[in-house]
């Protein structure tokens, strides 16, 4: 959630900074603001909605020349979106300005402190305290390094925190905790930033920070620290995409780019991990193979789009390994007590590699002596530098709130973890391997065959987009599909979409359904023959009730189309590999209904798309 951005260096810094908070609107956020040092100390803009009031504002009331400042988009949390919660927050002289992304849990402790010390508070976030904390610090004499030390201390929660001060010249300080934050390395200039896309245009060299650190950049340097005021290793990375991957090509969203990016996406995850012979070559498993061959059961935690790439990876891990596979949203796991052992595999899944609620299912899971494997799009994020080991999928940027590249390519990494799970235990045959993985490598030409076949699906969201109920069904994994194509619908059109399983359709969803219904099948290929038959009865049975049918299936699978008043054809598949193929029309119809109905598709309201508070 919310966006950070600070800089320092030879250009204007309102220029960079708001170019970079508008590279993060995908992140969700309903205030916007800017501070910069300039000769007379301080000055900062902010309002509440998009980024173009804030634009607005500093036309009619322009800023200083200066080139060392800070931003944000905010996400309301304690107060509501007014120009007055917006940040950067001031401390009560002006001097010190921040800005805040996380969740002070002590702060009504620390703001009864500050009220009865005399300050006077503008607004009601929990940020504006930390602001005063600091400044108090400040103002007693200590640098804004170690002031920003001292101020952390008296904090609780999740935090990242970047300030200015008015006397601090050339200088801009950050502290991190459970909250994202990356330094972009320029030619005499330095950037701080929840995510590498708003400094892009102008650096790809980075630099991760790590848990409990303290950074501050001038021009020319980049000094690390722990909260304890130990100095700490510098982890610099390469940002292997540029501006152009970040930028929507032609495309009127970057949702549409980015489903039709996801061949390739696929392609590039799937790259240098399959060797001559057809086997996997995972070599960011860091686990030791012994200890892999010993664990007795697998839990993934995840939520969302990431919780339902899940629920696939438990057909495909326990059909291939023979090992149990409990999936479990991220929120709920450490909550109930979860029985895990050193011999149970945890699989976090997490496009961001920051989400909070799968950073403590993390953090819960080591502390049982369980061993991690995090499977991120997002190179030096929080949950695989925290984990034991990682498999990256190299989906590029993804700015779409509603996940699509990211869906399909944590397929991949867990089907590349399912197989390479299986060759290290023996559960499958060499040449069974190989088998499987030459079906994975066709995977992008068979999606770009469905991708070129979409006009069926643009002409069906225009035939739907007034409806008030859409319904989806599936069996096997067929079923996580029906979820995800229903969360895609809810999310970006707003409309009210439901997922079932299909053999549950008698104990309760059947009396949804009703004349001109339109409801989404799912149905598996004909290789798991009693599996595809009683699919096709569910299809009859809605469709005796008035359902209007739209089913996805094989394209030669003449006895699903029978019962089809649309039929939307897939390229055969394994089973297990379907998912992959089916998903495409679901996200290409979301995102048409929401075109058509006028919404913000990037930017769906009251949604971020790395949620990094509990």
């Amino acid at each position: 959630m919310c966006g950070i951005v600070g800089y320092v260096g030879w250009r204007e810094a309102e220029t960079v900074i708001v170019a970079g908070l508008k590279r993060m609107e995908y992140r969700g956020y309903d205030s916007a603001g800017i501070a910069v040092v300039t000769a007379d100390g301080v000055v900062s803009r902010k309002k509440a909605g998009k980024l173009v009031n804030l634009e607005t504002e500093l036309v009619e009331h322009p800023l200083a020349s200066s080139h060392q400042g800070i931003g944000h988009t905010r996400w309301a949390t304690h107060g509501g979106p007014t120009d007055e919660n917006a940040h950067p927050h001031l401390g009560r002289t002006g001097r010190v300005a921040l800005v805040h992304n996380g969740i002070i849990e002590n702060f009504a402790q620390l703001r009864a402190e500050l009220v009865a010390d005399g300050v006077e508070f503008a607004s009601d976030t929990d940020s504006e305290a930390v602001a005063h904390l600091l400044e108090r610090e400040v103002l007693d004499g200590h640098g804004l390094t170690e002031a920003m030390r001292r101020t952390v201390g008296r904090l609780e929660g999740s935090f990242t925190l970047v300030a200015i001060d008015a006397q601090c010249p050339d200088t801009v300080v950050a502290a991190r905790r459970s909250s994202p934050l990356v330094v972009g390395v320029g030619d005499k200039e330095m950037f701080l930033a929840s995510d590498v896309a708003s400094f892009i245009e102008h650096t790809r060299e980075a630099i991760e920070l790590g848990q409990d650190q303290i950074v501050e950049i001038t021009p020319d340097s980049v000094a690390v620290t722990t909260f304890d005021a130990e100095e700490a290793p510098v982890r610099p990375y390469h940002i292997d995409w540029d501006l152009s991957a970040a930028e929507k090509g032609g495309y009127d969203w970057f949702m549409r780019k980015e489903i039709f990016e996801q061949p390739k996406a696929v392609s590039d995850t799937l790259l240098g991990r399959i060797g001559a012979d057809r086997l996997l070559v995972l070599d960011e498993m860091r686990i030791d193979v012994a200890h892999l061959r010993s664990i007795d059961s697998i839990i993934v935690v995840a939520c969302g789009t990431a919780y339902h790439a899940g629920l696939i990876a438990k057909y495909a891990i326990e059909h291939w390994t023979r090992i149990p596979v409990e999936v479990e949203l991220a929120s709920e796991f450490r909550y109930r007590d979860p029985i895990v052992t050193s011999r149970t595999l945890v699989v976090t899944i997490s496009q961001s590699g920051e989400t909070a609620d799968t950073l403590m299912a993390v953090r819960h899971a080591r502390e049982q002596r369980a061993k991690v494997v995090s499977i991120c799009n997002t190179n030096g994020a929080t949950i695989p530098r925290e984990s034991d080991a990682v498999i990256y999928t190299h989906a590029g940027p993804e700015i779409g709130v509603a996940s699509t590249k990211g869906f399909t390519t944590q397929l991949i990494a867990c089907y590349l973890l399912g197989l390479y799970l299986a060759q290290i235990r023996d559960a499958k045959f060499g040449d069974e391997i190989a088998s499987l993985v030459r079906e994975l490598e066709a995977l992008p030409a068979k999606m770009d065959e469905v991708l070129d076949d979409l006009g069926t699906t643009l002409a069906l969201a225009r035939d739907l987009m007034d409806c008030s109920v859409v319904l989806f069904l599936g069996r096997h994994v067929g079923y996580p599909v029906a979820l995800e194509g229903a969360l895609k619908l809810k999310e970006i059109s707003y409309m009210h979409a439901e997922g079932f399983a299909a053999g549950e359709l008698k104990h309760g969803p059947i009396a949804l359904v009703e004349e001109g219904l339109p409801v989404f099948i799912v149905v598996p290929p004909r290789g798991r023959d009693q599996l595809h038959d009683k699919v096709v009865s569910n299809i009859q049975e809605v469709r005796a009730r008035g359902a209007r049918t739209i089913v996805l299936a094989e394209r030669d699978d003449a006895e699903a189309e029978r019962f089809a008043d649309v039929f939307l054809p897939l390229p055969t598949v394994p089973t297990l590999f379907q998912p992959v193929l089916a998903i495409l029309p679901l996200q290409e119809f979301a995102c048409e209904v929401a075109t058509l109905k006028g919404h913000d598709v990037d930017q769906p309201r009251n949604l971020a798309k790395s949620v990094t508070v509990e």
